[in-house]
């Protein structure tokens, strides 16, 4: 498979302002354990929201749910660098793939290989997990300008292939399982693959974009990091942080995002709110924000994973 232009800088580029909206949660479909929408309100507000943290330590990665929650480390793979790496909804487990292209589930229980022939040598092909935590999604190893996408259960077992699409860079799949958005290895734009129709769109309206955060439960909306013509590529790793900004993936239309102070990244939750992390000076915030895009709740991060990535919000 061909990255094309996949270090065109030294670092990400943090350079589009911050936006978002939260969309309508889908029914949940097969890839789902249960329908979020069916959750009352009250049971909702009391879920608890964490963060989902991680760290490059000495070309490996440490993925923490916290505060006080699971540590998952992946020591280097043999030398190389770890960058193709995702965390699974709840935090306790970390899909990683290889030098050799093989899929890895590792947890506290252990390490096990799910998948061979994955795509290996671009740190942006990373995979990707269903909302339920069921199944991971990952590039298949090629050489042309569409990567194939294939499915796996978290456990192993047999390998579906979901389509083809030229975005397969941090992919997000949505909770209802019918959408997986991708930034193209060239950052010309982000890619929508429908696991139902197994084709392939562009998003309207993304014309660069060097990260895709999240995708909302029915795929209308997703978070990226959007650049301007003349900012640096970067080298496809995931960033520590990055000011997202959503779009509407059928209209092309950029959603407002109602909160103050400088946005670092930005996650959709299963039923479909949306969680904000604002910097600040001494530890950062989630700012969660409703369907309609009223503040519904704050949750202060620990003070020790002010400096770490967020690879996502539980809740």
């Amino acid at each position: 498979m061909k990255y094309r232009a996949l270090v065109a800088g030294a670092a990400l580029a943090v350079t589009a302002p911050a936006l978002s909206a939260p969309a309508q949660a889908s029914a949940g479909t097969a890839a789902s354990a249960a329908n979020p929408a069916a959750a009352s309100a009250p049971a909702r507000a009391a879920a608890t929201v964490r963060g989902v943290y991680f760290d490059y330590k000495d070309g490996g990665v440490q993925v923490t749910t916290g505060p006080g929650g699971r540590q998952v480390t992946i020591p280097s793979s043999g030398g190389s660098f770890v960058g193709q790496f995702s965390a699974s909804p709840d935090g306790g487990r970390v899909a990683w793939i290889d030098d050799k292209g093989r899929l890895h589930v590792r947890s506290a229980a252990g390490d096990k290989v799910v998948a061979t022939g994955a795509a290996y040598g671009g740190p942006c092909v990373t995979p990707a997990w269903s909302a339920d935590g069921r199944r991971i999604a990952f590039p298949r190893r090629g050489d042309s300008e569409a990567a194939t996408v294939a499915a796996v259960g978290a456990s192993g077992g047999r390998v579906t292939v979901l389509g083809r699409t030229p975005g397969p860079c941090h992919l997000a799949w949505s909770a209802d399982g019918r959408t997986l958005a991708g930034y193209a290895g060239d950052t010309a734009g982000v890619h929508l693959l429908d696991t139902r129709t197994h084709r392939s769109r562009k998003a309207p309206g993304i014309r660069l974009a060097n990260h895709v955060g999240s995708v909302s439960p029915d795929g209308r909306r997703v978070v990226v990091n959007a650049i301007s013509a003349n900012a640096p590529g970067g080298d496809g790793s995931w960033p520590a942080w990055y000011s997202p900004s959503v779009y509407d993936t059928t209209t092309g239309k950029k959603i407002a995002l109602p909160v103050k102070g400088r946005a670092l990244s930005a996650h959709y939750l299963r039923d479909g709110r949306l969680a904000v992390r604002v910097k600040g000076a001494s530890a950062n915030t989630l700012v969660v924000l409703d369907r309609s895009g009223k503040e519904v709740r704050r949750v202060t991060e620990p003070a020790s994973a002010r400096r770490l990535g967020l690879l996502g919000v539980t809740g």
